[in-house]
């Protein structure tokens, strides 16, 4: 093989000229791709983690501790990452909120109560120190993801990963006095919180829901705290005492409206405790995490064409395009799926949707489409989406 006759360098030097020379004998692929099968946690590659271990927390929750590329800049605890899962050869993004510790636990020391113990086990401590971090997943029913890293991600499988969002944290001087109101996965953020700021927290109370007492994801962990005197936990088992009323509230926690609260789990519950924050006077003392959007608006469905992918079928007016597309098999860019990260934002090319949070109509007619957020956007006659 004969080698092309390379310019002269008029600055780079011999790096550059040997990054020139190795993009020519590897053409079509570049360096860059190479370098991806061998250090694909490098700096500069496209952002992607590691999958370390697997853990059982429940029947149906499993924890994954991730390594993540040299890109990874941290987090703060209750907030969430959107990683990348290859399922059945398609990439998935979904949105998990981190429940290990920050980089930043390790590099200022919290004030000890007293006596001094540490209250977090050395086994997560580790993860933040290695630069590790962890996801909880709970597997949902019908869940593509869910299902399959609860039941088949193994150690050494690559993810996508973005950064870090979301402002479910604690303010940097946490109050004197929290309420964590949570139900089945909804604790997944609140134990990120509580693993980074226990030893700095004075008077805390957790309120969690779970169907029994094995379903209580970080079970141990949480009744450990508990059994020092590091939280004051109150379990409400569903399946022997039904799920926890606004009614119900004042007996369990007598002294919650002069708590701060910060409360995430299903959509029944935050609507409950919304409306009764509201109605007592105290909603500025409230904050939800919510893992779907609130559907306030639905109406008649339609016809919908995903145009590229030569996909047409019915929708109705209470199901978000995003989940209709993933269910015809449509591959379809998401993130958060709360309307929040627009990472599942698209052009609608013609026709009508709905926005689900608020009725809001929003039409295109081509040449000139519209963008929408298929999250939370419905159909509301017959559209068409270029995808």
């Amino acid at each position: 093989m004969t080698l092309p006759v390379l310019a002269p360098w008029s600055g780079g030097g011999i790096t550059q000229r040997a990054r020139r020379l190795a993009e020519l004998v590897t053409t079509p692929l570049l360096p860059a791709d190479y370098l991806d099968l061998f250090s694909p946690l490098r700096t500069g590659a496209d952002l992607r983690g590691r999958i370390l271990q697997v853990h059982s927390e429940t029947r149906d929750a499993v924890t994954l501790l991730i390594r993540p590329g040299r890109g990874w800049r941290g987090h703060r605890p209750g907030q969430y990452v959107r990683i990348g899962v290859e399922v059945d050869g398609v990439r998935n993004w979904r949105a998990y909120s981190l429940t290990s510790l920050t980089s930043q636990a390790w590099q200022t020391p919290a004030t000890p109560h007293t006596p001094a113990t540490p209250r977090t086990s050395p086994a997560v401590r580790t993860s933040a120190r290695d630069g590790n971090i962890s996801i909880t997943v709970t597997a949902i029913p019908g869940g593509k993801v869910s299902q399959h890293l609860v039941h088949h991600a193994t150690p050494g499988t690559m993810i996508m990963l973005d950064q870090a969002a979301g402002d479910f944290t604690l303010p940097p001087d946490p109050p004197a006095k929290i309420l964590f109101l949570t139900a089945g996965s909804g604790i997944t953020p609140v134990m990120g919180m509580l693993r980074n700021a226990i030893d700095s927290l004075d008077d805390v109370a957790v309120l969690h829901s779970a169907p029994n007492s094995a379903d209580v994801i970080f079970g141990a962990e949480l009744r450990a705290l508990a059994a020092r005197g590091a939280i004051q936990l109150i379990e409400r088992h569903t399946d022997a005492g039904g799920r926890v009323t606004m009614d119900d509230l004042a007996a369990l926690v007598p002294d919650w409206a002069q708590r701060q609260t910060w409360a995430c789990g299903p959509a029944g519950l935050l609507d409950a405790a919304e409306k009764h924050w509201g109605a007592t006077g105290v909603a500025d003392q409230l904050h939800t995490e919510r893992f779907r959007p609130t559907v306030l608006a639905t109406g008649e469905g339609g016809t919908v064409t995903f145009v590229r992918s030569g996909v047409t079928l019915e929708s109705d007016g209470a199901t978000p395009l995003l989940d209709a597309g993933e269910e015809a098999g449509v591959l379809m860019p998401s993130g958060c799926r709360m309307g929040i990260c627009f990472g599942c934002v698209v052009p609608l090319r013609q026709g009508a949707v709905r926005d689900l949070r608020n009725g809001e109509i929003t039409t295109a007619a081509s040449p000139d489409p519209v963008l929408i957020q298929t999250c939370v956007s419905a159909a509301a006659g017959t559209c068409d989406l270029d995808l």
